[in-house]
């Protein structure tokens, strides 16, 4: 799997942004900003994740934060201490309150077991397509949640699993989004990425001169459950304290927004959705509190930001459903410029 040159330099420039954009928060920003920018590296690592698979394939995907809550809980249950465990996971499962393991090998092996996973549902998933692949994605994730849910004596179920030594630091975050949204543009631009496009629109034609569509479709969804894997892992290994809930609905439409509004054909659009929904959520959740502006006190007002999200999934698919960038690529928009600076007509 290839990259051109110039989508290299669009992946770098992109990784670069945010690599600044780290060193400024990091060596500046107060602690909650920190966390902050911290849940945005991951939000983003998760979003151009799904876009490996569902700009690619044009399929719906719900199931993409399942991966991210396998991850973040088997890393938990690895790499937490022998003392928290032994009080937290008095009888587990496997008697994993017996042992603890670095963080790095407890990550390593957390992206193993979801692999493990991806792979046997990517047998059966690929074989799906349109509304039958959405679903079958969506069931995916509640049959998750619901073990994570039940399966008291390992996850500790609908309470909070803490104690996980908060490992991660922004410095990973920003390298781990570096390589994410390179291995992305080495998909979406190789001789696969075209051609599971290409399926996409016409499965027929495409069938009929060969193109290998459920090895395709497989190949993306494995790439894209290891970069949610990692990005699962990471999140664990910072905040230190998970639920179920921190991986169920909220995150999944959360981050199919970022995707729909960037564009989920392009990279680059990934980032640029995250980024605007980003900025958007938190103004939500600044005026539900209730703030005062201008001298003004303003109501507490709930809800706000499940009214953002949905306002956005609604708006974008109405009036811009291809997204904001549609399928073009920062490396794109500059070739675009430069032609024209040349006196080159382009549309």
């Amino acid at each position: 799997m290839m990259i051109e040159r110039r989508a290299l330099v669009g992946a770098v420039v992109l990784g670069l942004g945010i690599a600044v954009a780290g060193f400024l928060v990091w060596g500046f920003a107060a602690p909650y900003h920190q966390r902050l920018f911290f849940t945005f590296l991951v939000n983003l690592i998760a979003v151009v994740g799904l876009q490996v698979f569902m700009g690619n394939s044009d399929i719906t995907h719900f199931g993409h934060v399942g991966f991210m809550g396998i991850s973040a809980y088997v890393t938990a249950i690895l790499a937490t201490p022998v003392a928290v465990k032994r009080s937290a996971l008095a009888s587990a499962s496997f008697g994993v309150n017996t042992f603890e393991l670095s963080p790095l090998v407890a990550v390593v092996l957390a992206i193993l077991v979801t692999l493990a996973v991806a792979f046997l549902v990517g047998l059966m998933m690929v074989r799906q397509a349109g509304v039958a692949a959405t679903i079958a994605t969506l069931a995916f994730l509640v049959i998750v949640h619901v073990v994570v849910m039940n399966w008291v004596d390992l996850t500790r179920g609908p309470r909070a699993f803490y104690g996980i030594p908060p490992k991660a630091t922004i410095g990973w975050a920003v390298a781990t989004a570096f390589g994410a949204i390179v291995l992305a543009r080495a998909f979406r631009d190789s001789k696969w990425g075209l051609q599971l496009r290409a399926s996409s629109e016409d499965v027929a034609a495409a069938s009929a001169v060969g193109v290998p569509i459920r090895k395709l479709r497989f190949a993306a969804w494995m790439l894209s459950a290891f970069i949610m894997a990692v990005a699962g892992a990471l999140f664990t290994l910072f905040v230190g304290t998970i639920s179920p809930k921190s991986f169920y609905f909220d995150l999944t439409f959360l981050t199919i927004a970022m995707l729909i509004l960037g564009g989920m054909h392009s990279v680059t659009g990934a980032v640029v959705g995250c980024v605007i929904v980003t900025a958007g959520v938190e103004t939500m959740r600044f005026l539900e509190s209730g703030p005062a502006v201008a001298g003004m006190q303003l109501p507490e007002m709930f809800g706000l930001t499940g009214f953002f999200l949905g306002l956005v999934i609604v708006l974008s698919m109405a009036f811009r459903p291809s997204g904001l960038l549609g399928s073009d690529e920062i490396d794109d928009i500059w070739h675009r410029r430069r032609l024209r600076k040349a006196g080159v007509e382009v549309s």
